[in-house]
């Protein structure tokens, strides 16, 4: 069962997800700062994908569109520390500090080797858990600095990062959604990446498509799942959360309508050659 520990302040989370594999498509607002406990989580984006194990930390940057798999490991449960660093944090803080915009960066995951500052921070954050009444707003506000502050120190272009306060513009639709077309995402979610709102989307996506979204968006994803299994010889259940689909039975209904035959059928034909 998966569980959500608030932490004593905003933007603080304790997850848990003992004993079974959970898997959920995000878009966060904000930026995370992770560590994992025990456990492992994959990331999936349209052009890569990370694994990470116990003792792994990371940033985790907004309006990301990610595939996230958390699963047990080594008989213990996926655990992680989560900071959300908000715009309204990094405003407030870059309003007293001049950021440091000259290192280029890129709106990916940051890995960290191991530090002496993050294993302190992280560890610092343990006992809080443990409190019955709310930590106070002016602590909450140190420990964000105090990550932020470590964040700057260990990588010289989190300021370039952290410091970007803009939101997606209106970008080609055609180029975003053949990268991203196997997230299971709502399409009000689609719309807000591209720049647009929900009904300048479907007017764009059917002028660019010739087609619905639902309808383009199910035969992509299908023929996706359909390479995986007949080409590189994977099995239906271990492709239809990657091809973005929330249910093996649907996936197989939608499979054996769309072509005619069933996943099952390739791969048992793969098993008797």
């Amino acid at each position: 069962m998966a569980v959500q520990q608030p932490f004593p302040f905003a933007q603080m989370i304790w997850t848990v997800t003992e004993d079974v594999f959970f898997k959920d498509e995000i878009i966060l607002e904000f930026h995370s700062f992770v560590h994992i406990i025990s456990g492992e989580m994959k990331v999936i984006q349209a052009d890569r994908s990370y694994t990470f194990g116990a003792g792994s930390t990371l940033l985790f940057p907004r309006n990301q569109l990610s595939a996230v798999i958390k699963q047990p490991k080594d008989g213990r449960p996926y655990k992680a520390i989560v900071l959300g660093l908000t715009l309204e944090r990094l405003k407030t803080f870059y309003a007293k500090t001049q950021p440091d915009l000259s290192q280029k960066t890129t709106h990916k995951v940051r890995i960290f080797d191991k530090h002496a500052l993050l294993e302190s921070f992280f560890a610092s954050l343990m006992p809080y858990f443990g409190l019955e009444e709310k930590l106070p707003e002016s602590v909450a506000s140190l420990k964000v600095e105090e990550a932020i502050a470590i964040l700057r120190f260990i990588d010289p272009e989190t300021d370039s990062l952290l410091a970007d306060f803009s939101e997606p513009g209106k970008i080609n639709l055609p180029e975003f959604m053949e990268k991203h077309y196997m997230f299971n995402m709502p399409l009000e979610k689609f719309g807000y990446l591209t720049g647009r709102s929900l009904s300048t989307f479907n007017r764009d996506f059917k002028k660019s498509f010739r087609d619905t979204p639902q309808k383009w968006l199910t035969q992509k994803r299908l023929e996706l799942a359909h390479y995986q299994i007949s080409e590189k010889h994977r099995k239906a259940v271990d492709v239809y959360l990657e091809t973005g689909f929330e249910n093996l039975s649907h996936f197989s209904y939608a499979f054996k309508k769309h072509f005619g035959y069933a996943p099952t059928d390739i791969s048992n034909k793969h098993t008797k050659g």
